[in-house]
């Protein structure tokens, strides 16, 4: 039972018709969402809904992929403080080629769809270029009046700012949106269109203009807001934005991003981001209650997350490294994911011309990982020093090319917690 899975996973927020629990059992529905090119990567804000798409084409659904050419230009308003700036057209045109292909490869080439699902990728400023202004008002704007689209939250919740307030620009965007669903409708015989509760406005927009233009019954649905337990927004750290391309976040760090969600959170990013059965994810539920230590449901996430982004084998390597950062085995991890994964601690270069010459104590000393030369041999005789995460006893010991990572680096280590990486250059 389909809405019953997604009720079960906490997908379902609010949905235009019961009809649609039926449909989506019964029938083969068009369903479509809608992304603008804001930028020339998809990033996990955007997971949710390329999940929801997936699900519904594995139950015999085709899914529409909407690309905002024409929107992206306007910009949505919805769950916005300010107007955002408007984007040069070059730059729009790059980000929408940039993830078509990205979407080619998550829904399509990457996980090919049973039954023939795989989607349908369009771009709305194709049908929008050449619609005429007049034809517009005069088609489209008279079904709606101003005080149904003040009454929408998107609107609503800017109108009062008298400093920022909300433009005509970005006023017309849920009668574009609306379009969207006309147009598809028409073309495709779309009868579904999904998005995140902050849609909701936009997509009941489009249903009235359906019914009031095409005497039709379409549906919306839509899914929670994903907020962090600590109040932030989803998909932001400290670092930047987590995205899906590997240029701009690499395997790694989306791994360490999921890896790192609290036991409160875990729980339900496994029924968003992952199609693990109920009954496997009562039995994440119960490590998460007897054995949070273990971090397996925070695992598992990682894994599921990053092999359905990128790959199984970039999912390994990332599982490897994240061992690496606890004493796991340094010298096979390459450059970029060595770099990947202490690029938190603090970092020292050295003189090539150093190797050979300098010191275990030195090095301790000069990175300030010891305050004093006569510490630095106190803590390497109790056993607490680790170069590349192995230990070492030996005061006296002098660094060579044979014990650099990647021919350049040492992790050297003071205990559990207090890291430098050291790079002779």
């Amino acid at each position: 039972m389909v809405f019953e899975d997604l009720e079960y996973r906490g997908l379902v927020y609010q949905f235009s018709d019961p009809l649609l629990k039926k449909l989506l059992d019964l029938e083969q529905l068009v369903v479509y969402a809608g992304f603008d090119p804001t930028s020339d990567s998809l990033h996990v804000g955007h997971l949710l809904q390329i999940c929801n798409l997936r699900r519904l084409a594995e139950k015999g659904h085709k899914p529409i992929v909407v690309l905002g050419g024409a929107t992206g230009m306007i910009g949505d308003p919805s769950g916005k403080t300010e107007e955002r700036p408007l984007m040069e057209p070059e730059l729009l045109n790059h980000n929408i080629k940039s993830l078509q292909v990205q979407f080619e490869r998550l829904l399509g080439e990457k996980y090919p769809v049973k039954g023939g699902n795989s989607p349908i990728i369009v771009n709305n400023l194709d049908w929008m270029n050449d619609l005429g202004l007049l034809d517009f008002l005069r088609d489209i704007g008279k079904h709606f009046g101003i005080g149904q689209m003040i009454a929408k939250e998107s609107v609503r919740s800017r109108i009062g700012e008298h400093a920022v307030g909300i433009s005509f620009t970005e006023f017309s965007y849920m009668l574009l949106q609306a379009y969207d669903f006309l147009h598809l409708y028409d073309t495709f015989g779309c009868r579904l269109q999904i998005g995140a509760s902050d849609q909701w406005g936009n997509i009941t927009m489009g249903i009235e203009l359906i019914a009031n233009m095409r005497k039709a019954t379409v549906f919306g649905l839509t899914s929670p807001l994903i907020v962090k337990s600590d109040g932030t927004k989803f998909g932001k750290t400290e670092s930047g934005t987590i995205w899906l391309d590997e240029k701009k976040t690499s395997p790694y760090r989306l791994y360490q991003f999921f890896y790192n969600a609290s036991d409160t959170e875990v729980a339900t990013w496994l029924r968003y981001f992952t199609d693990l059965s109920h009954q496997d994810l009562s039995e994440l539920d119960n490590e998460v209650t007897t054995a949070p230590a273990d971090r397996v449901a925070q695992r598992e996430l990682a894994r599921q997350v990053t092999t359905m982004v990128h790959n199984k084998q970039a999912a390994d390597r990332a599982e490897f490294a994240s061992k690496a950062l606890f004493g796991g085995e340094l010298s096979l991890l390459d450059e970029k994911t060595l770099l990947d994964v202490f690029s938190d601690v603090p970092s020292v270069v050295f003189p090539r011309t150093n190797l050979g010459e300098m010191t275990l104590v030195d090095m301790m000393v000069e990175s300030n990982i010891a305050p004093s030369r006569g510490s630095a041999r106190r803590t390497i005789d109790q056993g607490g020093v680790y170069l590349n995460n192995l230990p070492v006893r030996d005061t006296e010991l002098r660094i060579d090319t044979s014990r650099l990572l990647c021919d350049a680096y040492l992790v050297l280590k003071k205990g559990k917690r207090e890291i430098r990486l050291l790079r002779f250059a």
